[in-house]
């Protein structure tokens, strides 16, 4: 695979053009080269970078370790960086010195880092899931993109069945949603619906919710099968969502210890999803 661009002719005339650049300016070109380099790398059967690209990057590395702009640390890591280009290191290591000179860029160039700055092949497997069947959650008025897709994230990794979002909740293919959710999205089964109290009510399943004020989180009674409500940001679970689940099986709480003494959603999302899990495992 070719990380340089076809339009320069060779190694040298790239790099010259690179050092002409201002140098916010070289260093983002220079960010982008290594995270195209991290992700030949990760890709399945790419192999090893080439030859000259081991030596294009061994030269850009050490141009790096002359900048005095940069901190001790970080031109050590450049350094470093040569040794390792220069060894034609293992895939593992080539990718660590890779990612790593790439989020330090990042940060030099002020960038604010978010999951999909993390080098992912984003090819997952349907096939490869495992399925708790009745593990199903619903989410009510999730506002932020990032909070929906980081819960998707969850959800796969733990095994529920189905993810229900109310009307109000941001939408999971809105791209932050799908960025932060890597893939996610597309293998987890998901609906949007209004389910409304008299729905709670009737549902064969036992109802709980993800609230303050519950059974403490190691001894609340996971269920095999259920529908765990988690509700907004800044409101919590709405008051309808409440009854019906205080009828069934309660609320769920996770103590806190400190100031704040509150969770983002999508943490506590993830605290109180791998306890069911592990509950299933364990007990059923």
């Amino acid at each position: 695979m070719n990380i340089l661009h076809k339009r320069f002719p060779a190694n040298i005339f790239f790099r010259e053009k690179l050092e002409k650049l201002p140098r916010h300016h070289r260093l983002r070109k220079i960010e982008k080269l290594f995270a195209r380099a991290e992700g030949a790398v990760l890709a399945e059967n790419s192999g090893l970078l080439t030859a000259d690209e081991l030596a294009f990057f061994a030269g850009i590395s050490e141009s790096l370790a002359k900048d005095p702009l940069f901190s001790a640390d970080a031109r050590k890591l450049f350094a470093d960086a040569v040794l390792v280009f220069n060894a034609a290191s293992a895939p593992g290591d080539l990718r660590r010195v890779l990612n790593s000179v790439k989020h330090l860029l990042l940060n030099e160039t002020g960038r604010s880092q978010a999951d999909w700055d993390f080098t992912d092949d984003g090819r997952l497997d349907p096939a490869r899931r495992q399925i708790f069947d009745g593990m199903q959650v619903y989410l009510e008025d999730i506002r932020s993109p990032f909070n929906v897709g980081a819960m998707f994230r969850t959800a796969e990794s733990f095994g529920v069945e189905k993810i229900f979002l109310s009307p109000f909740c941001a939408d999971p293919n809105h791209r932050r949603s799908a960025r932060t959710a890597m893939g996610c999205v597309e293998i987890v089964a998901w609906e949007r619906r209004n389910i409304t109290a008299e729905e709670f009510s009737a549902l064969s399943c036992p109802v709980f919710a993800l609230e303050t004020g519950g059974v403490p989180i190691t001894e609340f009674p996971f269920p095999r099968r259920g529908l765990l409500i988690a509700g907004s940001e800044e409101l919590g679970v709405s008051p309808a969502a409440l009854t019906a689940a205080d009828a069934s099986l309660g609320r769920v709480s996770i103590p806190c210890y400190g100031a704040k003494a509150s969770l983002n959603v999508s943490v506590a999302f993830g605290i109180a999803i791998q306890m069911w899990a592990q509950a299933i495992v364990q007990k059923h």
